[in-house]
């Protein structure tokens, strides 16, 4: 665990003295900005984040995959995973230790946000609920999303390759429910149910469901298993 932890560490101080990361960020915010704006033009506007949040998930799908594609793709392509691999590092800790920094970052930016909120309280008198759950599901999201954005990563030495099949990952599973609409049956069922947006919507409007949360955290839990798989699979090529 020690190891991963190192780990960590250095991908947050890489993430933290990248201007590209800094980048990433900016447009987090100048993005969720615009959404939590559309409320303020509102004849009758709400004391919600409701517009923030939706426009979050949407952005996500593009940050990201821009902030894990760097993540080991630029490993394979220094050269740099092959010292990786033979060194006394386990596979799931370089894993993990990617992610959590990955994590780290989003949430730090994320934060930045709560300014929205301290404008709610100061002008209006919000319902906490919505806020706090909302906060909870976008980070469950967004762990979900570089999870994925870490595995695509994971199989290619391209950044590029890597951020655009993550976001075409992350696009099927955010409007598999609309597709599921057009189908019907078991298989309708079965399809909405893997929307990774579908499962947020409760989070927006205060509702914390254990469904939802059993969700996000199978979904992260199965793409960085596949990344460990994937990156042990290099050990025999």
């Amino acid at each position: 665990m020690r190891t991963a932890q190192a780990v960590a560490w250095k991908e947050i101080q890489v993430y933290f003295s990248n201007p590209t990361a800094y980048i990433v960020g900016m447009m987090f915010l100048a993005l969720s900005g615009f959404f939590f704006a559309r409320d303020l033009n509102d004849p009758f506007p709400q004391a919600s984040l409701v517009n923030f949040f939706d426009g979050a998930t949407i952005i996500l799908i593009l940050i990201a995959p821009a902030l894990t594609m760097r993540l080991m793709a630029e490993e394979q392509k220094l050269g740099t995973i092959e010292l990786l691999l033979t060194s006394p590092v386990r596979d799931w800790e370089v894993i993990i230790g990617k992610y959590v920094a990955s994590f780290v970052f989003l949430i730090a930016t994320v934060a930045l946000t709560l300014y929205y909120t301290i404008l709610l309280y100061v002008f209006a008198s919000p319902d906490p609920g919505p806020i706090y759950a909302g906060y909870l599901g976008l980070a469950l999201y967004g762990g979900a999303a570089l999870a994925i954005g870490l595995l695509c990563s994971t199989l290619t030495s391209n950044q590029i390759v890597a951020a655009v099949v993550a976001m075409g990952i992350l696009l099927v599973m955010f409007f598999a429910d609309l597709a599921a609409d057009n189908i019907g049956g078991t298989a309708s069922t079965i399809i909405s149910e893997i929307s990774i947006r579908s499962h947020f919507e409760d989070f927006a409007r205060g509702i914390i469901d254990t469904k939802h949360v059993v969700y996000y955290l199978s979904v992260i839990a199965f793409f960085l298993f596949m990344s460990v798989r994937a990156l042990e699979s290099r050990r025999w090529r």
